[in-house]
């Protein structure tokens, strides 16, 4: 194993660490934290290591956004659907994809939601750091979706 590979491995397993202890809530808290101990680090190499490590962003019991490991998060009801009310700043289409924004870092945790919850006429979703790209199951229907989906943020 190269010093670069063994390295990396190391670092994945301090971030996995510092991820289960679900506190932090930025990509740059955590370039702070790895660099507190001796990693050299950039935003990009986090955001590589969370996407290896299929992290995600969730809320705490106290309502914070937290980044988490997928198997630290309680699947079946991981967000009441309520807590995530203010994180919908639009929900637009073109005739066949819906196109729904969030503030900065939300969208995979609206997405998961959405993903969870199985909306009517929602076949999946794509979420980036603050946008979602929604398939709908029919375009004929897509305003109908569109209630749906909003129905679940209510």
């Amino acid at each position: 194993m190269s010093s670069k590979t063994s390295e990396t491995t190391h670092r994945l397993s301090v971030l996995r660490h510092l991820l289960e202890e679900g506190q932090i809530s930025t990509q740059e808290e955590l370039v702070a934290e790895l660099r507190a101990q001796k990693f050299v680090v950039t935003q990009s190499t986090i955001s590589r290591d969370l996407s290896r490590l299929n992290a995600i962003k969730t809320r705490d019991a106290q309502g914070n956004i937290v980044y988490r490991l997928p198997e630290d998060v309680n699947t079946p009801t991981m967000v009441a659907p309520s807590g995530l009310k203010g994180l919908l700043l639009s929900v637009r289409h073109n005739g066949s994809l819906i196109v729904i924004r969030t503030p900065p870092g939300s969208a995979s945790l609206v997405a998961r939601q959405l993903d969870q919850s199985r909306p009517e006429g929602v076949l999946g979703t794509i979420a980036g750091d603050d946008t979602i790209f929604v398939a709908p199951s029919s375009p004929k229907q897509i305003h109908e979706t569109i209630v749906e989906i909003l129905s679940q943020f209510n």
